[in-house]
């Protein structure tokens, strides 16, 4: 099992699709990455050796690539800036609501939760007093 940056990427995987697996690596940085170690055709990462795994984790640093928790913890900041200085994204993060201008009349479920069913036929019942 490879352990780059704390994270088990998968064995029987391509490089390039395994080094994705990396919170802040997308394909176009995991092609660069494996061109720039040097590894021809693509090898899966069970047929890599520890020094070409030692390779790719010293290009991932070269690179200057923030992965894994100092990347989640800059976004988690970010976020928390926006709250901070109560900017109308920020406070659409408070509500858990869409933060990019989409619309929440219809849809915006993901972000909104189930939807809460009414109940037909039930009203108020008033209070004596």
């Amino acid at each position: 099992m490879a352990i780059i940056a704390g994270v088990n990427i998968p064995d029987n995987k391509r490089l390039e699709v395994a080094l994705t697996k990396l919170y802040g690596i997308g394909p176009t940085n995991s092609k660069r990455i494996v061109r720039e170690v040097g590894l021809e055709h693509n090898p899966r990462v069970r047929d890599l050796k520890e020094e070409d795994l030692a390779r790719i984790r010293s290009a991932i640093d070269r690179a200057g690539i923030l992965i894994e928790g100092d990347l989640r913890r800059e976004v988690q900041m970010n976020i928390r800036r926006l709250i901070d200085i109560q900017a109308y994204r920020g406070l659409r993060h408070r509500r858990s609501l869409p933060t990019r201008g989409q619309r929440t009349r219809t849809n915006a479920r993901t972000r909104r939760g189930n939807k809460r069913l009414t109940v037909a036929g039930r009203k108020k019942t008033p209070t004596k007093g």
